[in-house]
Order: C-alpha cells, then sequence, then structure tokens
C-alpha cells in the first residue's frame, strides 16, 4: 500500500531496518551500493523500502564515510547530438570537482516518468540532481521535487525556475538573432521547424522568430511553422512538409542541429541548391554543424561552461548545512551566459 506523503515524510532509516530485520547500516550500505550484503537481503531491503517510501536524508548518508558526492543526471532517451555533447561536459565537470555522476535515461518525458527516475536516483544515492530538458519544467513546483529533499540544478532552460537553479542563455533573443540575419540576407518567406511545445526553450526560440518577423513587418503565417522532436527523423518530415507547400519557404530555421541537417537533406533530394534556393540554420553548434554541406550557420550554446557553472552552484548548495540543502534559496540563482551565432554556408553572405 502506497503511503502518504505525510507518512513518508515521517519514515527513517532506523524504520526501515526494523521492519527489515538489519542494521541501520545495511540499510545505508543497500542504498549507497556500498559494503558487503547477500543479495537476498538487499532485495529485501529494497522492496521494503519502496513499501514505505523511504526517502534517505542527505545528513543520514553523509554519516557513514566521505565518499565523493553524487550528482544525479536525467536526460531523454533520444538520439541528439545536444544531448550527447551535454552528457559529455557534465560527465567532464563533475570528474574535475572529484563528484560520481549518475546517469538515468527517461523513456518518456511526462511528470509521472520525470519524478520516477528522480526517485530512483534519489534512492540509489544521489546527492544532488542535474536536469536537462525538458525534466527541469515537468518537475518545477511539484510535490515530488520537494519530496525528493536534495538541491537541484537546471542547464538549457528558457528562463529561471522557482526552485532550482538555472544556467542557461536567451533563447528568445537566439531565435531574434537567427531571423533577423535571415531578414537581413534578403529572404522573406522563413518557415520554422520548432522542437516539442513541451520544452520551454523551444517556445522561446518561436518567440524570438515571431518577434523578429513582426520588427520587420512580415506577418507569421502558420503554414511555414512545423513541429519537430528535436531528432533527424522528426526534421525530415516537418521539412518535406514546408517544402511541399504550393509555396515554399525560402529560408527554414530549425530548433537544433539535428532538424537542420534533415532540411539540407530534404534540400538536396529535391535538387535545390542551399543557400541559393533555400537557406537553412540550426541551433547549438554540435559536431553535426560542421559535418553536412554546406555547413550550417547555427546559434552556439556554451554547454562546456553550462555543465561547469551547473555543477558549481551544486557542489555550493551541497556544502551547506544538511538542513538546508534541499531548500531553494530565496531567489534560486539563474545564470544567463552568452551565445554566439556562427555563420557558415548554409546562409548567402551579405
Amino acid at each position: 500500500m502506497r503511503r502518504s506523503r505525510q507518512q513518508r515524510d515521517r519514515v527513517t532509516i532506523q524504520d526501515v531496518a526494523q521492519r527489515a530485520g538489519v542494521s541501520a547500516m545495511t540499510v545505508s550500505n543497500v542504498v549507497n551500493r556500498t559494503g558487503k550484503v547477500g543479495e537476498s537481503t538487499r532485495a529485501r531491503v529494497r522492496a521494503i523500502i519502496e513499501e514505505m517510501g523511504y526517502v534517505p536524508s542527505q545528513a543520514a548518508r553523509h554519516l557513514v564515510g566521505a565518499a565523493p558526492a553524487r550528482i544525479g543526471l536525467i536526460y531523454l532517451d533520444i538520439e541528439s547530438m545536444f544531448l550527447s555533447l551535454a552528457h559529455g561536459e557534465v560527465s567532464a565537470a563533475a570528474a574535475e570537482k572529484g563528484l560520481q555522476l549518475m546517469v538515468r535515461r527517461a523513456s518518456a518525458a511526462t511528470p509521472d516518468r520525470a519524478a520516477a527516475v528522480a526517485l530512483s536516483l534519489v534512492r540509489s544515492g544521489a546527492d544532488a540532481l542535474l536536469f536537462i530538458p525538458p525534466f527541469a519544467e515537468l518537475l518545477t513546483g511539484t510535490p515530488a521535487l520537494r519530496t525528493l529533499g536534495v538541491p537541484a540544478a537546471a542547464i538549457a532552460t528558457a528562463g529561471p525556475l522557482p526552485d532550482m537553479a538555472t544556467v542557461r542563455i536567451d533563447n528568445h533573443a537566439a531565435g531574434r538573432a537567427v531571423a533577423d540575419l535571415l531578414v537581413a540576407r534578403g529572404y522573406r518567406r522563413i518557415a520554422i521547424i520548432t522542437g516539442p511545445g513541451g520544452h520551454s526553450d523551444s517556445v522561446a526560440r518561436l518567440d524570438g522568430y515571431k518577434a523578429a518577423l513582426a520588427a520587420h513587418g512580415i506577418p507569421f503565417r502558420p503554414e511555414l511553422c512545423a513541429e519537430g522532436l528535436f531528432s533527424f527523423e522528426t526534421g525530415l518530415v516537418a521539412a518535406d512538409t514546408l517544402l511541399d507547400l504550393s509555396q515554399p519557404p525560402d529560408a527554414i530555421m530549425a530548433a537544433n542541429d539535428d532538424m537542420a541537417a534533415a532540411a539540407l537533406w530534404a534540400a538536396h533530394r529535391r535538387g535545390l541548391v542551399p543557400p541559393r534556393d533555400l537557406a537553412v540554420t540550426g541551433f547549438d553548434d554540435t559536431l553535426v554543424a560542421t559535418r553536412v554541406w554546406p555547413a550550417l550557420t547555427t546559434v552556439r550554446q556554451p554547454i562546456k561552461d553550462m555543465a561547469i557553472r551547473a555543477i558549481d552552484l551544486l557542489v555550493e548548495a551541497l556544502g551547506r548545512p544538511a538542513a538546508e540543502r534541499a531548500a531553494p534559496a530565496t531567489t534560486p540563482r539563474d545564470v544567463v551566459l552568452d551565445f554566439t551565432l556562427v555563420e557558415r554556408g548554409s546562409v548567402r553572405q551579405a
């Protein structure tokens, strides 16, 4: 039987130990995956932890010794150059600080799945959590996040969040900068392939695109807006939809490099020659941006710096007294880093 939130809050490591008929140290070893515990005992303790809804406290965890702090990372289980890059940079930043990184891929971007994966990380010993879109937005303001009792940070969000530190760029300004560039280079029928509507960064980039069109007196046309899922495959479907219009676009902005690469692929299949017949822009400046022809004009996000700053914020939170770690500051830190608009061959020159 599931216990209420109030009951979960009262469950202690001693309660679990008593129910399992083992010592508190044995429960700690199961939670932290340390020490020698028989498989049958380990399975029994895990089952009781699940039944009782026990979430280990940070104070209890740090009593067992000076093991490296553990950072839990959650990201979506899709093929994405951005996610691969972010994972690598977070791993490197954590290693530089002597931290252990625990990685969990979530199979679906839903609040329930995000909460379940976050809880799994905390029960497995994570001292803090780091989110990559869209999981911060799915969990912010929820009872599930408050119940976890660990500090959290997020990278690449669209804006600040009330209960965790954030490290990001100004996605609205970046989206506008790309559209402004296309207008300046003579393109007028500018389409956009957005990311999923549930990703706040994708929404901010779309808003920036709309703001640029309005500033230049170009009407927003819904038929020139197609949604993708930040993958090559969905970008290809979206690009085909746009290029099959009776009046196709003369430029396509894509919300990431994977979808921009797909738009180039779709253009080449039709015999179009970028950037003469069609301009294409991306976002993120991942490796794929320079592995396509022509190389992509794109927005460079400082992923390495984002990862370093986010890890630093979590280390700072873990340095506070145990009772204060999970409670966010009155105004959580929101670090906004500079982006760079990188011009390459997929947009005609001035």
